[in-house]
């Protein structure tokens, strides 16, 4: 039989001769006289899967779950003759009438009865799309399967269910999350219901799980749009299984049962497991869950796809109790080497002591096959598995696999039931190894070749991260501890292919000190998406002779603008012996570059090749006024006999800058600092010296801490006078632990002056008032919310700002304000936050929700010196609250609720109305703005879903949305015109 696919509002889906397709493509089913329209689907999902080479194309798997009907006693093929599928690129396709187990160019795939009741169909169809992008392939189906207890009339209600995929060249070969385990299973009541889906991503991308309400289409698939894209909804009075009664029962697993709480059904987000504690009534229920599948690269991590899952419960009263299901504990395993496993189950006698003629225990993962899992016992009271998984190479990855195990019971009365448990297992890369560490080529013997053995997993794109720390640390990583924890304090220095088996660690061009002992670790990081990490080498440590020249003084001996003069220092290096004779300096070379931390070259200032035994430089006219100056040493030596010279670079090290913050208004003066440099500034405390720039000798005020890059002094000398200037500077003593004659290394700062003079004066602020009366009896065209009431129209609120320059505090100034900062809150107290600023004496905030908030202005000055807050100026809303006296909701669409004509911000309103003869008709307190449409609970005749027109009379309890929330009642009259 020949199908082909007619258009459907929209362009036809294409599909290829001798693809297995779309066809019966859904829905097929049994029925007994062969008749139209079933109600038969129970549950399903789609996969996806892009073509290596042609991202766009992509291959998908429909299995649906259906019902399978037996009338006398033999089975009837059906036909369904509606069904739907929307690629979400504006085409879709509708087959005709085929059955179901027939393909184009394909083989005849009849369906698989997995129950008595219940057979599983498998839909092959593929579309190429026309460009990149997102897009929600989606399923509609005619229709649900009855008596489904948590949605309303379910035989009555379409079936839907979608996948999203994202079209990407990078993504090219992806593959959706795959779905393991049957997406129909069975519980019992007053049990807990356990179900996993046994969800595998065969591309090592992350899952998550979260349940969602199962879907339909509203007047399926003739209400579908024209562009082919279904618009989805909660299907008709779906309702979770949990909200419809019950109590939780003990259950020791996750999460941990409360007997007696109310029902509860959730999925765990990372492993799936759904879990119903407990079902109270017995029949069928359909919930959906979303799997999201999540892609890590290098830019982070990014969402790549979706599947969404309709499954089907079913609930039965049974005497039966579960099994007991035990697996093994998580675990981490080397990439190599087997992994094995005992997994047993236990039977639990029944209330009148029967237990189960066995016990079957299964495995469900993405791993297996070549994993393996053989049941060895079957109890009862006791069964017993083993599972056993030879890893590879290819199965490392950052996320564990996860493997389902599951029991069912066989009870000599009522239905099995089941208990099931996912065992997680996470595959690591061995550790490299034999890593040696040995002085590399260079002369002076300050750089390291590091080499290591044939890496035993050569997964292409994997790479070798190198990392080296200062002296020797102990680290036994656990089998799951990968990589190197970042407390241990290696620093990475490299990374290399896989396939490499050394390194040379150069310092980055710089050279590694003499004196000190390097260690090193490595370890291999394996590509995206699956990722994964080895465990750490072991250690290699290696010593350098000798001791470098460093740094020790770049201190600040005169400040200016072109006469500046930096005074620098260091020490004399301790060459290693090199074939028996030690290294010679050649030259010291002293460069300079501006800033904290240069990121230009540096330019060479100073070089000596004679008088070796100085090591002090004086730098000369620099603008240490306004500039940080950082220098490098480089010491070039070479060995007895070797033409070629080694160049050792120290450790960069800045001069000291100091800044400085004065406050006239509490009349203290902020000092901070900073520096970048080798040595240990924080064990002794910072010196801080200040004069009057007036003149007089620099004078030490105080001490403050240092940290590792600066610190700060605050100077509350209550003798420093307003509109006075005062000049600082800062001397900081350092040291290089672990060398006694280093450890008082003094370096000034340049001098800086500041004036201290007097803060702005505080504006003083006011703020238009609220006239009520007069806003009330405006009417609509001149209310604040123009023709429609609050908050339909809401934004339409301004307050208005006015401030002068005030005189306080004493010895304020007003002379050099250039601008304003407006604080705001919404209510009468709380915290002023700052939402804009102004030049001017006025200022405007437009587009508020109410008038009620409160300001404060505070001015600035030049300097950026900030005066104290204005005075606050609050304002408040009105009370006011007009209803009409007639409304028509007669169908026209005009005047057809009852709600207010001009009202100032409400918080809620409760309304009541009633007849002439007192009755209420209607009550609500949900909608500020009444709007009643003539309905009501009950009409004068006693059973009319709307009033008559007539006249009733009205309560309404409107509380405002002023500062003190007032309350006021009104009462009145209204005309129902029909």
């Amino acid at each position: 039989m020949t199908t082909t696919f007619s258009r459907w509002n929209c362009r036809a889906g294409r599909l290829k001769p001798g693809i297995v397709a779309v066809l019966s493509l859904l829905l097929l089913l049994l029925s007994a006289a062969g008749a139209a329209r079933a109600s038969h689907i129970r549950a399903g999902d789609i996969q996806a899967r892009a073509d290596a080479t042609n991202p766009r194309r992509i291959f998908f798997k429909l299995t649906l779950y259906t019902d399978k009907f037996t009338v006398t006693g033999a089975t009837n093929t059906v036909v369904q003759d509606s069904s739907f599928i929307s690629f979400g690129d504006g085409t879709c396709t509708k087959p005709r009438l085929t059955p179901r187990n027939e393909f184009i160019g394909g083989p005849r795939v009849p369906p698989t009865q997995i129950l008595p009741d219940t057979d599983v169909n498998f839909y092959f169809f593929e579309h190429t799309y026309p460009s990149s992008g997102e897009f929600v392939v989606s399923m509609i189906g005619e229709n649900r399967n009855d008596l489904v207890l948590n949605i309303t009339r379910s035989a009555n209600v379409t079936f839907y269910i979608s996948t999203t995929i994202r079209i990407d060249p990078a993504l090219a070969g992806n593959r959706s999350a795959v779905l393991n385990a049957p997406a129909i299973d069975k519980g019992a009541t007053g049990q807990v219901f356990l179900h996993n889906p046994a969800a595998f991503d065969a591309d090592g991308d992350s899952l998550a799980f979260e349940l969602i309400p199962s879907q339909d289409v509203p007047l399926g698939i003739p209400g579908v749009r024209a562009d082919c894209r279904p618009v989805p909804r909660t299907a008709n009075g779906f309702r979770s299984p949990a909200a419809l009664g019950g109590t939780q029962v003990r259950y020791d697993g996750v999460p941990v049962g409360v007997p007696g709480a109310e029902a509860i059904l959730v999925q765990d987000p990372r492993t799936g497991q759904i879990t119903w504690n407990a079902p109270k009534d017995a029949g069928v229920y359909n919930i959906a869950f979303r799997v999201k599948e999540f892609r890590r690269t290098a830019f982070g991590i990014s969402l790549i796809g979706q599947v969404i899952r309709d499954m089907q419960i079913v609930i039965q009263a049974t005497n039966n109790l579960r099994p007991i299901i035990r697996v093994p504990n998580d675990t981490c395993v080397i990439a190599g080497t087997s992994v094995t496993g005992r997994v047993s189950a236990t039977d639990v006698a029944g209330p009148n002591g029967d237990r189960a003629t066995a016990m079957k225990l299964t495995a469900i993962s993405g791993i297996l096959p070549p994993a393996t899992f053989v049941q060895t016992q079957t109890g009862p009271p006791l069964a017993a598995g083993r599972f056993e998984w030879r890893t590879e190479c290819a199965n490392i990855a950052s996320e564990p696999y996860q493997v389902l195990f599951s029991v069912q019971d066989s009870p000599p009365t009522g239905s099995p039931l089941i208990d099931q448990k996912v065992w997680r297992i996470t595959v690591v890369g061995p550790p490299p190894q034999n890593l040696q560490a040995a002085p590399g080529p260079n002369s002076s013997g300050n750089t390291a070749q590091l080499s290591w053995d044939r890496y035993a997993c050569l997964t292409p794109g994997a790479r070798i991260l190198i990392f080296r720390k200062e002296n020797s640390t102990t680290f036994n990583p656990s089998s799951c501890e990968t990589g190197i924890p970042a407390r241990l304090g290696y620093q990475q220095v490299g990374s290399v292919s896989v396939d490499t088996r050394s390194f040379l660690d150069d310092n980055a061009g710089r050279g590694l000190d003499r004196g000190k002992t390097y260690c090193y670790r490595i370890y291999v990081e394996f590509p995206l998406p699956a990722g994964g990490k080895s465990l750490a080498s072991q250690e290699a440590c290696l010593n350098f002779a000798g001791r470098p020249a460093v740094l020790t003084n770049v201190d600040v001996n005169r400040t200016g603008t072109t006469d500046g003069q930096i005074f620098v220092r260091w020490t004399r290096p301790v060459a290693p012996v090199v074939a028996g004779q030690p290294a010679p300096v050649r030259s010291y070379r002293l460069s300079r570059a501006d800033g904290l931390a240069p990121v230009g070259s540096f330019t060479e200032v100073f070089r000596d090749r004679t008088n070796l035994l100085d090591t002090t430089f004086v730098d000369n006219n620099l603008n240490t006024q306004a500039r940080q100056y950082t220098y490098r040493l480089d010491v070039v030596t070479a060995a007895t006999g070797q033409n070629q010279p080694s160049v050792e670079a120290s450790p960069t090290a800045s001069s000291v800058r100091v800044a400085a913050m004065p406050n006239g208004l509490t009349r203290t003066v902020v000092v901070n600092w900073t520096y970048n440099v080798p040595w240990d500034n924080s064990a002794r405390p910072t010196r801080v010296f200040r004069r009057p720039q007036a003149g007089g000798a620099f004078v030490e005020i105080g001490t403050a801490p240092s940290a590792a890059t600066g610190g700060t002094y605050t100077d509350r000398d209550p003798t420093l006078r307003l509109d006075q200037t005062y000049c600082y500077y800062v001397q900081t003593e350092g040291r290089y632990a672990g060398v006694p004659y280093l450890q008082s290394l003094l370096n000034k700062s340049q001098e800086l002056c500041v004036p201290l003079t007097s803060e702005p004066c505080a504006p003083v602020l006011t703020v238009r008032p609220i006239n009520c009366d007069s806003l009330a009896t405006l009417g609509l065209a001149s209310a604040p919310l123009g023709q429609n009431p609050y908050p339909i129209a809401a934004n339409r609120y301004e307050n208005r700002l006015r401030w002068t320059l005030g005189s306080t505090p004493a010895g304020c100034s007003n002379g050099n304000v250039r601008y304003f900062r407006i604080f705001y809150r919404p209510t009468e107290e709380g915290a002023l936050a700052l939402i804009d600023s102004t030049t001017q004496l006025s200022y405007v905030q437009r587009n508020l929700p109410s008038n009620a908030g409160c300001y404060a202005v505070q001015a600035v000055d030049a300097a950026g010196r900030r005066s104290v807050l204005s005075n606050i100026v609050c304002l408040d809303n009105c009370q006011f609250f007009v209803l009409p006296n007639i409304f028509t909701p007669n169908g026209d669409n005009l005047n057809a609720t009852f709600r207010p004509r001009l009202s100032s911000p409400v918080v809620r309103v409760r309304f009541q109305a009633f007849n002439r003869w007192g009755a209420k008709v209607f009550e609500g307190s949900q909608d500020p703005l009444i709007n009643w449409d003539g309905g009501g609970a009950r009409s004068e005749s006693g059973n009319s879903a709307t009033v008559s027109g007539g006249i009733y009379y009205y309560l309404a309890e409107v509380e405002f949305a002023d500062f003190k929330r007032t309350k006021r009642i009104y009462k009145g009259w209204v005309e129902v015109v029909r």
